[in-house]
C-alpha cells in the first residue's frame, strides 16, 4: 500500500521524531526497546492493533538499511502484512577531533572562499 504524499510526510516526521528522541533520551530509548508500540505512539506513529513490531538497532555501518526511503518502504510493507520493521540505530558518534592551530587561524581571520553570488563580500 503506497503512501500518498501527505501520509508519507506524516510518517517521515514521526520517524524523524523517533530517531531524535531515541538519541537524546535514554528513557525513551529504553521504552522503545521494552514497549515499542507505546513509544512509537508517543512519537506520533500509530501501529495497528495486532501488528508485530521488530526493532532493528544494529544496522551495519555503511548499510543502506537506515535510508529513509527504505524505512518508508518497510512501513508500507507493514501496512500490508501487519509486520512492521523499524531501523533505529544507536546514537551516532560525533568526531570530536580538535581543530589544528592553522584551522583556528583561518576561522578567526575569516579565510572564507565564497564566490557564490555577485553580492558576496569576499571578492
Amino acid at each position: 500500500m503506497a503512501l500518498n504524499p501527505r501520509e508519507r510526510t506524516e510518517f517521515v516526521n514521526a520517524y524523524t521524531r523517533i530517531l531524535i528522541t531515541a538519541w537524546s533520551s535514554e528513557e525513551f530509548s529504553a521504552k522503545l526497546d521494552s514497549n515499542p508500540r507505546e513509544a512509537l505512539a508517543e512519537a506520533g506513529l500509530e501501529v495497528p492493533a495486532g501488528a508485530t513490531i521488530q526493532l532493528v538497532r544494529n544496522v551495519p555501518e555503511g548499510a543502506h538499511d537506515s535510508n529513509l526511503d527504505v524505512q518508508v518502504s518497510l512501513w508500507e510493507r507493514g501496512l500490508e502484512t501487519g509486520s512492521f520493521e523499524f531501523h533505529v540505530p544507536e546514537t551516532p558518534q560525533i568526531d570530536m577531533a580538535e581543530l589544528s592551530e592553522g584551522d583556528l587561524d583561518s576561522i578567526a581571520a575569516g579565510d572564507i572562499n565564497c564566490c557564490c553570488c555577485p553580492c558576496c563580500c569576499c571578492t
